[in-house]
């Protein structure tokens, strides 16, 4: 669910960082890859069999800091 600051942002800013190509070998990924790496948070370069790893942590406060 989105929190307030992310409702208050144009759509484009709310969504992750998505990679245009594998990180460690530069070759482009396809649509449908960039789909899969944006829902699954994870992918396997086809190329190089790199492991591309999105962090799924939020970078919020922790919950036992909001006591």
């Amino acid at each position: 669910m989105a929190t307030e600051k992310q409702r208050n942002k144009p759509l484009g800013e709310v969504r992750t960082k998505v990679f245009d190509a594998c990180p460690h070998c530069g070759a482009p990924l396809s649509p449908w890859e960039k789909v899969l790496l944006n829902v699954d948070r994870a992918l396997m370069c086809k190329h190089c069999w790199y492991r591309i790893i999105l962090d799924v942590f939020d970078q919020g406060p922790k919950p036992e800091d909001q006591k």
